[in-house]
């Protein structure tokens, strides 16, 4: 699932106000526009939004992936502001394979955000089919 939560962060309150049913549910990524100690270590200070896009995660058993890029997501024109992580990346808890995911600030090209990757394993079956 992609998701874009604005200032107000709109699509977060909504996910959390709304009861849905999604299953096999892998990745949650996105821009959520918020600056949290947690996942930015430039910034000092939790956001209380965070409590409930981790309790939204929870619900899909995702946790939040820590790429080894320590590196921001969303970069400003302004020299005098800082750039930030606030793209991010929730996968499935309990998978070994897909629990790592990496920043590409060298693709972000004409964005002010780098892209975020994760691999996928994907596993070949066999389909027995008959008439």
């Amino acid at each position: 699932m992609n998701i874009y939560s604005d200032l107000s962060h709109t699509a977060i309150k909504y996910l959390k106000d709304t009861e849905f049913d999604l299953r096999n549910l892998l990745v949650i990524t996105g821009d959520f526009n918020i600056c949290d100690s947690l996942w930015d270590l430039s910034f000092s200070h939790h956001s209380f939004i965070s409590d409930d896009l981790f309790a939204i995660a929870d619900l899909f058993d995702l946790s939040l992936s820590y790429s080894p890029d320590l590196v921001p997501t969303r970069y400003l024109d302004n020299p005098s502001e800082s750039n930030s992580v606030i793209d991010l990346m929730f996968l499935h808890s309990s998978s070994s394979k897909l629990n790592t995911h990496c920043i590409h600030p060298d693709w972000c090209c004409l964005l002010d955000h780098a892209l975020l990757t994760a691999t996928i394993p994907i596993v070949e079956e066999c389909v027995e089919k008959s008439k």
